[in-house]
Parts: C-alpha cells; structure tokens; sequence
C-alpha cells in the first residue's frame, strides 16, 4: 500500500536500494565473454592510467597499469554480445579511501542503470553490478564518477547464469487442503514460462462503493480480466472492525469466476496505545499502522501477558474467522501479511513503514512465527500460501522468516516516481527489474517462488521476456497506479494482457479439486524447426483432448489456417512446413485453444542451418597499368540466398556503376578498380542470410617505376603479453636515403592472426606528424600464412609532407577486436616479445609506391 511515509522516505530508499545488493552474482573472470583491461578504455583526460598511488606502487594489476578514479570522470568501452539478454557486468578494483564505500554510476546504452557503492578493500578484488540486459550487436557500458576515489585493473561482461526456475510445488504447510495444493501445483508450473496478471481491489467501500472499477477499466481497455485479485482484510479488526464484504467478494472471486485471491492484511493499533482498553472501540481516524503515530511497543507483542500480545491475539482472532469462512467454502489464498516489513532497510527498524517492523529482524521474525504457528495450530487453517515481502538490501536476509513458514517471495515494485534512478519523469517505469528479481530469487536458493506482489507500472512484455525476468504475477495498486497515463501506457497493458506470455482470467483452468473436465494436454511441448529447405519437414502433435473441443491455434494476435497451416485427424496435430518456413529464427509459442480449461502451449524454436552463399574466387589481382587493367568475373553460389550489396571498408559500391551483375556472376568493373589504392584490398559480399563472403583483391601498378631512396621500419610492441585483447604496435619511419621521401607513398603493414574473425577496431594514440594525418586499414591476407592471417596497414595523407633524409616519423597505435576477445601475440609474425624502444624490425614490412622497399613478407 502506498502511504506519505513512504513518499517522504522515498530518496533515501532508492539510494539504499541500489547500494545495498543483497547478494552479489558470481564474477565470471575466466574464460569470460569479454573482458578489457581498464587502460585499454575510452577515458576522459580527469583520469590518470599509473601503476602506483601517491608513490606507493600497487601490484597485482593486470595488462600495464591501472585507471585512477578520482571524483570525476567516465570509463567507456563497447561490448557486442550475440543475443539480445541478460549479462553481468563485473570489474576488478581496489577502493582503500573510505571504509564506508564509494559510489559509482554505470550506464548502460546511455541509460544510468543505477548507482553502486564500490566496499572498501587494500587488495585487488571483484565487485559484480548485477545483471543487465544488453542488445545484439554493439553496447556500450559506462562507469562514471559518483563519489569516486577507486582504481579500476579490468572491466568484463559475461552471459548471465540465471536461476532454471524450477520450485517445487511443496508447501510450507504439509496439512494443506487439496484446493491449495492444487493452486500451489498449477502456479509452480507457470512458474518462469508465463505470467499470471493481477489487481489489487479498493478496501474500505472506496470508489464510492465500487469494487469492480478497475477490473471493469482493464476489461474495457483489454478485452480480458486479470486472473489474481488483491484483497485487503484490515477491515476486520478489534478497534472499528466492520464488515465491508471483502470475505463474500473473495468467495464469489473464487468460486463463481474461476479467479485466484490473494490478500494483504494492514493491521492498524490505536494512537494512544496506552490510554486504550482491550476489546474498546477505537475510531479509525484513532489507529494506524505507521510506527511514528503510535506508541505501540512491538517488541512486546511477541511476550504473552503483554497488552500488546493480548491485542495482538485479538487481531488474529478477527482475522482467522474470516479465513475460515474462506476454508469452509474451498477456497485457497495467497496469504501476505506483515508485508514490507522492512521499510527503508536496516536490522534494528529504523527504516520501518508499519508497527510490524519497527522493533527490527529478529521480533518481526518473532511476529511471523507467532501468526504461522496461531493459524496454522490454533484455528487450523490451512488454506494458506505464505507470502513474505522482501527487499534487497544488504540487511535483507537477516528479515526472512525461513524456508519452512514461507511459499512465495514477493516484492513490492514501485519505481516510477519516487524510485527510479533512470533520470525520467512523468513517464511509466517499464523496467522489468530483473536484476532484483534475481537477488530475491537468490534468497531462497532458487527454493521459491518469486512475484511481484504489488507495483505501479506493470513492466512490458518485451522487456519481461528478453531479460527472462520470471515474476509470478504482477498486482497493479488500485486508483491512479493503475489507470493514470503516467504510471500505466494503455497500450503496454493491452500488449500484456493479450500476449501469450501473460496469463489471464480466461484462461486460467478450473482450480476446484472436483473438477469433471481436466483441461486438455499435448506431446511433445515443445519442437524445433530447421528452415533449411532440405531439412525441413511437417511437425507432428499428439491432442489428449480430454473431453474438450479444439476451437483455434494462434501465434500471438494471428490465427492459423486450418488445412493451409495445420490438419487435426484424430488425435494428431499437423502443423505444415510451409507455415513454420514464415516464422523467422528463434522461439515462438503456439497456443490451442480450448473450449474450456487451460489452453497448452506449444514451444516452437525455429533454427536456419542452410548453407552461407559463397564466390569463386575469393581472390584476384589487377594491375593497374592501362594496358593491363582488366575487369573480375566473380561466380556466386547462392544457396538459396540472395545478394544485399557489396562493400569496401564503409562504402557500399553501385550497382551498373561499380559493378554489372547477370544472374549468379558479379562483374567488378576495371573503372572502379582503378580506384583501389595499391596493395590488398577487401571487398565485402553481403547476402540476406548466413554469412559473407570476402574478395581480396591485390592491386599493383606495374607502370609505375621502383621508387629510389632509402627507407626503414623500426618498431616495438607497447603490450607484450602473449594473450591480450588489445594490441600496442608502435612505428618510426626514418629516410635512410639521398633525397626526400613524400609521406603519403608510404605504406607499412604490420602482420599478425586475428584468432577468431571478429570486427576490428583501430586508435592512435599518437603521432609526430599529427594523428590525422595517419590513415589505416585492416587487410585479410588472400592466403594465410604461418604467423599471419591478417595484416595492420598504416598509411598517410597527403598533409603528412616529407621526410627528408636522416629525419623520422613516429606512430603509436592500439587495435583490438570489437568484442574484445584476445589475440595470441606469441604467433604473430611482426610481435617481439622483447624489447621496449625502437629499433629496425625486418618483419614490418614498408612500401613506396606499392613498391615493397623494407622488409620481408611472411
């Protein structure tokens, strides 16, 4: 329930949110996906990369150095990951300044994904941000400065090992009536494969006495009725209690519309907790639930001969008549008292919202014992679902009652005004939260069940499903968190209710024990389809109907064809490879619908293993002497694929200017080859699927004389590890000869395997004739060599100028892959392992004119 204290303490609760972190993920340091040496970074000039502090030398970095944060500055580095999903994001850090931490912001494709207090420690250690959902292809990942002062070694992303979600539909308690064991069954089996949606009702004969306004909003909006609905029993009660007929809505919810209840219970005490009489009538205005607005001594609620424990005893005494009706008439309840016990967090309960938590951890788990065992012993209640609300704070463990009185975990999401940290405003929060998700599923073990027992935005369905952000429910607080444009899109809702992902009132099945008509079942669940022509064939279902009538399949909002899509004859299912052939790679759901009970689902993930197109040759040469230039003929097979374009570096040659193509023959024209610059160039063939395919063409120019004058290639590496993800080369041209030597006829190639064709990217650092004036390129050998595979080439513009005889021009590069996985140096031809100043290297080779004048080609 939203209330004015939680308004007002709302800051200090989404500072602590997010610095507390209950339980951290694992850092996956070795054979990671990516990791990147802090120096190797994109940094702002406020930070330093140095080996030592103050003087004082810091071992055990990794890579040459380290990155001093002080109380400024951003670290930026990109990472492409292959699918869109959920990683971790870790680094390796030292922060020996302030005992009580240091915060830090990391932003994730420009959005602040929250701030995290860096723990103190003198020695290298590793701090995980948690889990964050990152897109296919590029993303870029920055820390940036908050209170700063830490020293950053490495930065490394990796795909995020979550939870199987598979609980175990055991409850808490063993006595439990056959219609919750049922619920309990059927919610652990949508448990992590679909959502169940939620509302919570108005209490109190709020909405002018309309109980049905919000469910009648979605209704109207949707199409559908959510499958939970929220109940609040505090009406019942020793002070002002009074029958608003929550118990009779729950029944008739239940019973009558095929629904699933849960319920909160917002015990209130009297003010003046001292003046009152057990068993006197408090006015409401007179009680409250708020520790601040009463003197209510918690701590003694849990010692017997108390006025607080008889109260107390009074409280549940109310509270289990009501629960009994709803036993007596079969109706099971997702059962959640005491909830958001601790508040702002904290053990000693300073951050509390409500009495309940105000004397701290170790009373409230005091309290919980008390209710579990008087309901459960003493009225014999046993229709009950347990369902504890935490956080994830640090502190947060210490507050869990315990595997053994607890089903559900629940968390009370709401982030879209006072708690969100992505700088918005005004705007819906669809953030599926799925990093809290997953510190609360931690908390059990993976044990139990995880919901989201109350919110303002329900997270999109986009967003829930590609970060497998498996909340159990969602529950919507009634009024304007429901149905006002700033905390709900109407459109996000109606995706959400009408997807197959989120599960609704129709569509839930008869949950009573004496059910006649179980729903119906298919074999297998799930299939996979190769949309490899020669791979692909017809998928067979098997039905058991169980007395129910097959009305449609639908994938997603789209009805299927019968006898063009899918055939039924008996109790198989057909579904043809000619409609599986449209739905594009990767994981579809196919619904049956029923006539009655729960529709199942069939998993469909379609898999393209056709072969990649190719071209014959994946080589050529062409001179550029005009007597001699000629067009290549390239011969393309297709495999069923079809030609983009064709590219070269960043531009994308024309059709009938550049090129002719006839068919499966592509003819390069001699016009645009003419264009190359001399030595290996490579041009790229795109296809509409499966991989491209690379001409190298190697262009010379034998009309042009051998250049005279002398030149030299001297170099060393800057990063001599064997293994790197980041390669350090640096270059001095010197003129040897008699006479002066134009810059922008020189090229110099520095030769090295890629070990694992990957995109690259190139810096320099720099230069001694101006950083823009030096031009690179990436060249794939035609052929590969011991030692190479590809080669660096450095060239220069034209406003590079001379170098006269004696003089030199100095370069100092870096290159990586864009994924940032590490090259083996040891087996590069132009590596030296040693050495840490220039001198002649044979094996950079120098050209003039494309001429090669230095050096020997591996």
């Amino acid at each position: 329930m939203k209330n004015l204290l939680k308004k007002a303490s709302a800051i200090l609760l989404a500072f602590t949110l997010l610095l507390g972190v209950m339980t951290a993920p694992p850092v996956h340091a070795d054979n990671a996906l990516f990791t990147i040496e802090s120096e190797n970074a994109q940094l702002t000039s406020d930070l330093q990369v140095t080996t030592q502090i103050y003087g004082q030398p810091k071992p055990g970095y990794t890579g040459s150095g380290f990155v001093w944060m002080q109380n400024s500055g951003t670290i930026t580095f990109n990472v492409t990951v292959p699918e869109t999903g959920m990683y971790t994001i870790s680094t390796r850090y030292m922060q020996e300044l302030s005992a009580d931490g240091r915060l830090q912001s990391l932003n994730v494709n420009g959005v602040t994904k929250g701030s995290y207090m860096l723990p103190y420690t003198t020695t290298w250690s590793d701090f995980d941000f948690g889990y964050h959902k990152l897109n296919q292809g590029s993303n870029t990942i920055q820390l940036k400065a908050g209170w700063g002062f830490a020293y950053f070694d490495t930065f490394t992303v990796d795909v995020a090992d979550l939870d199987p979600l598979d609980v175990q539909p055991v409850l808490s308690d063993p006595e439990a009536t056959p219609e919750t064991q049922l619920l309990m069954n059927y919610l652990t089996e949508v448990y992590g494969n679909h959502m169940l949606s939620g509302q919570q009702e108005i209490y109190g004969g709020g909405n002018d006495g309309n109980s049905e306004l919000e469910f009648d909003w979605i209704h109207n909006l949707t199409g559908k009725y959510p499958a939970i609905r929220g109940f609040d029993l505090m009406n019942y009660n020793p002070l002002y209690g009074w029958e608003d007929g929550t118990t009779a809505r729950m029944i008739d919810w239940v019973n009558n519309r095929g629904g699933i209840a849960t319920n909160s219970w917002h015990l209130t005490v009297p003010r003046d907790f001292t003046a009152y009489q057990l068993g006197e009538f408090v006015d409401w205005k007179e009680a409250t639930y708020k520790p601040t607005e009463t003197n209510f001594n918690t701590a003694n609620a849990v010692i017997p001969g108390t006025k607080e424990y008889q109260y107390l005893q009074l409280a549940i005494e109310d509270l289990a008549e009501q629960l009994l009706i709803l036993q007596d008439n079969n109706v099971p309840v997702i059962f959640r008292p005491y909830h958001e016990a601790e508040g702002n967090g904290g053990l000693n309960g300073q951050g509390a919202w409500f009495w309940w938590a105000s004397a701290g951890a170790e009373v409230y788990k005091q309290l919980w014992d008390q209710l579990y065992t008087e309901l459960t012993e003493t009225y014999g209640l046993h229709n009950l679902i347990w369902t504890y609300n935490s956080y994830v704070y640090s502190t947060s463990p210490a507050w869990y009652p315990g595997d053994d009185q607890v089903d559900i975990v629940g968390y009370d999401k709401y982030n879209t005004v006072y708690n969100r940290y992505d700088g918005l405003s005004g705007v819906p929060n669809e953030d599926a939260i799925t990093s809290i998700f997953y510190q609360l599923v931690d908390l059990t073990g993976g044990t139990k069940m995880v919901a989201m027992t109350e919110n303002d935005t329900v997270p999109s369905v986009q967003n829930l499903t590609e970060e497998k952000s498996g909340w159990l429910y969602f529950l919507p607080w009634y009024g304007e968190h429901l149905m006002s444009s700033a905390f709900n899109y109407p459109a996000t809702l109606t995706t959400l209710y009408q997807s197959n992902y989120v599960i609704t009132l129709d569509e839930l099945p008869d949950l009573s024990v004496n059910n006649p008509n179980p729903s119906a079942s298919i074999t297998p669940a799930s299939i996979e389809f190769n949309k490899y022509a020669a791979a692909q064939s017809d998928k067979a279902i098997t039905v058991n109907a169980n007395g129910n009538t097959l009305t449609a399949l639908r994938t997603g909002a789209n009805a299927l064809t019968a006898t063009q899509d899918y055939t039924v004859s008996g109790n198989t299912l057909l579904l043809k490879k000619s409609f599986l052939a449209t739905l594009p790679v990767g994981e579809h759901s196919i619904v049956l619908d029923f006539n009655q009970g729960q529709d199942p689902v069939l998993k469909v993930t379609i898999v393209d293993t056709t072969p990649s197109a190719s071209i014959a040759p994946v080589s050529a040469v062409f001179d550029k002497a005009p007597a001699l230039a000629q067009d290549i003929s390239v011969a393309l097979t297709l495999n069923g694929h079809q030609l983009a374009n064709l590219t070269n570096g960043s531009y994308t040659l024309v059709s009938g200017q550049d090129y002719a193509a006839s068919g499966a023959n592509i003819v390069l024209k001699k016009s645009y080859l003419s264009t190359l610059p001399l030595g290996q160039n490579a041009i790229t063939f795109h296809f509409n699927g499966g991989n491209n395919a690379v001409l190298t063409v190697n262009v010379a120019d034998s009309s042009v004389p051998l250049p005279t004058g002398g030149l030299a290639v001297q170099a060393f590496n800057g990063n001599t590890s064997a293994s790197t993800n980041g390669i350090s080369a640096k270059f001095k041209v010197v003129n040897t000869g008699n006479s002066a030597v134009q810059l922008s006829n020189v090229k110099l190639r520095y030769y090295y395997t890629i070990d694992g064709e990957k995109d690259q990217s190139f810096w320099i650092d720099w230069s001694s004739i101006g950083s823009a004036n030096v031009t690179s390129k990436f060249v794939k050998l035609a052929t590969p060599v011991t030692g190479a595979d590809y080669a660096l080439e450095i060239g220069f513009t034209s406003s590079a100028g001379t170098l006269n005889p004696g003089q030199s021009a100095e370069i100092q590069t870096r290159f990586s892959k864009t994924d940032w996985s590490n090259y083996n140096q040891a087996n590069d031809y132009s590596f030296k392992a040693s050495g840490s100043q220039f001198v002649n290297n044979e094996q950079v080779t120098g050209y003039m004119n494309g001429q090669l004048v230095w050096g020997i080609e591996p």
